[in-house]
């Protein structure tokens, strides 16, 4: 097929638009990715390499499902084990660093009494944030999306067997329709608590957001390690 007759190929455009939104219906939910891009957007580090690899982690999953994985059946068992172990133990490790992080703040947030002088003039800042190196944000954002196992449940299983309705060539421009549709949802998160970042500047916020990421680290690390068995 030409170029020229792809274009006014109303399948092919109904494929592309289809897996755009097959991808923003399934990377929507709040897991674990999500969660670590919107903690980098709200420290307002690197939230843009973070959003570009986390995108980029996608399109090697998509590629992989779409191209390959969805026309040999799926992924060996064995395989996917590994993959389920290799990601419960990142996500320990990522909740045990907010978990710290969270306990720490116990100790250092001040405490406010009814006496007229005991407001401390610092209270209102936001927390002096550790920076985060350009190589760490992208090892961080391809942890999150590589040893993601619901990522790969999401590419392989969702959008790879759903590319088969489309044939051949369909199915390739649904995967760049999913493509699309992960770029599309990253950035604009991005760009939201980017601009939210610049709002919260209080440390108590911080404290519990960092209570809260680790829980849902090891509530999702164990919801794995289930599957395992």
């Amino acid at each position: 097929m030409t170029l020229s007759a792809a274009l006014f190929d109303s399948t092919l455009w109904q494929a592309l638009f289809a897996g755009m939104a097959l991808s923003l219906v399934t990377i929507m939910a709040l897991g674990p990715q999500n969660v670590h891009l919107i903690r980098m957007g709200l420290m307002r580090q690197q939230v843009g390499l973070t959003a570009i690899t986390c995108t980029f982690g996608d399109i090697i999953l998509i590629s992989f499902s779409v191209f390959g994985l969805s026309q040999l059946g799926g992924m060996n068992d064995k395989i996917m084990g590994a993959m389920l172990g290799a990601g419960a133990l990142f996500l320990f490790a990522y909740g045990a660093q907010a978990g710290k992080r969270f306990i720490d703040g116990m100790r250092s947030l001040p405490i406010h009494t009814d006496g007229p002088d005991t407001r401390l003039s610092g209270v209102n800042k936001g927390p002096t944030l550790p920076a985060i190196s350009r190589q760490r944000a992208v090892v961080m954002a391809l942890g999150f999306s590589l040893l993601n196992p619901h990522a790969w449940i999401d590419t392989t299983v969702i959008i790879g067997s759903a590319s088969l309705a489309y044939g051949e060539t369909g199915g390739q421009i649904f995967g760049a329709g999913a493509i699309v549709g992960s770029a599309i949802w990253f950035m604009a998160l991005a760009l939201a608590v980017g601009m939210l970042g610049k709002r919260i500047q209080s440390a108590r916020v911080w404290h519990w957001l960092d209570g809260a990421v680790a829980i849902m680290m090891w509530v999702t690390a164990v919801l794995l390690l289930r599957g395992l068995f």
